[in-house]
């Protein structure tokens, strides 16, 4: 099993390091993929499905003004989600999901429009001044294959941080040729 999910858990472990998870259009898809994989309550802390918009903000702690401004499909919410679990659950990392789904479009976002967020202990070139990072994504298909593909790109995402320091360019390269995992 040499899934991303199986590889995320086993670099927390070697690491000591864990996880939480925060969650929308996922519905907890995420959380799934990693208590998938064998091992995982060794770096695993739980998760967070905020799927109504005010959870975000009561749960998370979430700006609720960002929340009333620009609705729960915007990266901002997606960053302060991933450092909102990342404190309420006390793990080393926190990762996030929202967006569109669909069939409709929310928030004034088409269908498609997901962030993903990672936030965390980052080290050397990935230390950010303001936190966390997040990914844009446009993606298409129907709404299983949305949820899917923004379980993936969290997943790489948070793969890409915790492997950056480590192997660098040739990370990046075999990246690409393996599909983007």
């Amino acid at each position: 099993m040499n899934s991303p999910a199986a590889h995320v858990v086993r670099l927390l472990t070697v690491k000591g390091q864990t996880l939480a998870v925060a969650e929308s259009l996922t519905g907890g898809l995420v959380a799934a993929e990693i208590t998938a994989a064998p091992g995982a309550s060794q770096a695993f802390r739980g998760s967070v499905t905020a799927y109504a918009t005010e959870l975000k903000h009561r749960l998370l702690g979430v700006d609720a003004t960002l929340l009333a401004e620009r609705g729960a499909v915007d990266p901002q919410v997606a960053a302060e989600m991933a450092a909102g679990v990342r404190k309420a659950l006390g793990a080393d990392w926190g990762i996030a999901t929202t967006g569109v789904a669909g069939p409709e479009p929310q928030d004034g976002k088409p269908v498609g429009t997901v962030f993903v967020a990672v936030d965390g202990p980052f080290e050397g070139a990935s230390a950010k001044a303001g936190g966390g990072k997040v990914t844009a994504l446009r993606l298409n298909g129907d709404r299983a294959e949305i949820r899917m593909e923004s379980v993936r790109s969290v997943l790489a995402l948070l793969l890409e941080e915790l492997t950056s320091e480590q192997t660098g360019n040739e990370r990046a390269q075999d990246t690409e040729r393996n599909g983007g995992f």
